[in-house]
């Protein structure tokens, strides 16, 4: 949802009805996988997509249907139907879309959570008798207790369950019988941090904003870490790693890059780092470069498992030369390894 939010506030403001769209199954070659927006207003605007293209025209004109009459409804798009060519999935992909009108209150509860970067997660009853179907549970996956609707057919403690339980978006049969529901799960925004304010690094920040990532740079020394090298970052931390590294939430969502080829800079970071949630961490160097640093976490009392975390050489093997070349190869293997880890 994060990707369409401004476009969801700024209907929401203007007190338009607004039907949301979303991806709730998938098979074989789908565009967009479980989870994926789209929102669609009273005026026939649209944000966000749930298929890249390929039925968003017949999802509007559900979603026109569901706003006129309040009633959900779950639509099936794949290779056996008689629409599979009009829609464009006659690839060989197949598509679940749970269409249902936006409540605005429960939306200004998941986007106070949002903007405050909490993990959030919500559970709507997708199939089932029709007086419950559409039902929605919102809640913060920090505290549970901290929550918004009900399902209100005695599933609410077992609702919150699965969304503390379950690491991707999907759908999970209730405990109350004939009842479907889709958790939804929304993390933080990705966030990566690095370490180092070099020339690699401004190039990194750059596309890590075009990918919508949240940026981070680190660096002790006041000549690198500058706003005017760094205009666009979320943060800019002069500091030692180990003292910023307290007020960066090191979580799955995060991508740590060490680039100052200095260990009294890395090794601190690294420790930190490889011992923490992130889902990626690596840094800038050589094999023999990498072999040292190795050895020297080792000494410091690493495991060999976090150790085996570290992307050393950092990037894909692209043949990178120039700064710009090499944060390519960085932001590569970081999103790479982010699908990976999510698939």
């Amino acid at each position: 949802m994060r990707d369409i939010l401004d476009d969801l506030t700024r209907w929401s403001e203007q007190g338009t009805d607004i039907a949301l769209a979303t991806v709730v199954q998938t098979w074989g070659s789908s565009p967009r996988q479980e989870g994926a927006k789209m929102a669609i207003n009273a005026q026939g605007e649209i944000a966000g997509s749930v298929s890249g293209g390929c039925v968003e025209s017949a999802v509007a004109e559900a979603a026109q249907q569901v706003l006129e009459s309040g009633s959900p409804q779950l639509l099936h798009f794949g290779v056996a139907d008689e629409t599979a060519w009009s829609v464009g999935l006659a690839c060989g992909g197949s598509v679940d879309v749970f269409v249902e009108r936006m409540d605005p209150e429960q939306f200004e509860f998941i986007k106070a959570l949002l903007i405050k970067e909490e993990p959030a997660a919500s559970v709507t009853i997708v199939r089932g008798p029709e007086s419950v179907v559409g039902r929605k549970l919102t809640l913060s996956m920090r505290d549970p207790s901290t929550r918004f609707g009900s399902l209100d057919s005695g599933s609410d403690d077992q609702s919150v369950e699965l969304a503390m339980q379950v690491a991707e978006p999907s759908l999970q049969e209730l405990a109350a019988e004939g009842l479907t529901a889709f958790v939804d799960i929304m993390p933080p925004p990705p966030t990566l941090v690095v370490v180092g304010g070099n020339q690699i690094a401004i190039s990194l920040a750059k596309l890590a904003k075009t990918l919508d990532m949240r940026t981070v740079i680190v660096d002790p020394r006041r000549a690198f870490a500058t706003k005017e090298r760094f205009p666009e970052v979320d943060q800019l931390i002069q500091a030692w790693p180990s003292e910023a590294f307290e007020n960066i939430p090191l979580t799955r969502s995060t991508a740590v890059v060490m680039l100052t080829h200095d260990p009294k800079i890395d090794q601190p970071a690294l420790e930190l780092a490889l011992t923490s949630e992130a889902y990626y961490v690596g840094a800038l160097g050589s094999k023999k470069t990498q072999a040292k640093r190795r050895a020297r976490l080792k000494e410091s009392g690493l495991s060999e498992a976090n150790l085996d975390r570290l992307h050393g050489p950092v990037g894909l093997e692209l043949g990178a030369d120039t700064p710009d070349e090499i944060a390519l190869s960085i932001i590569a293997e970081i999103v790479a390894l982010r699908h990976s880890d999510n698939g």
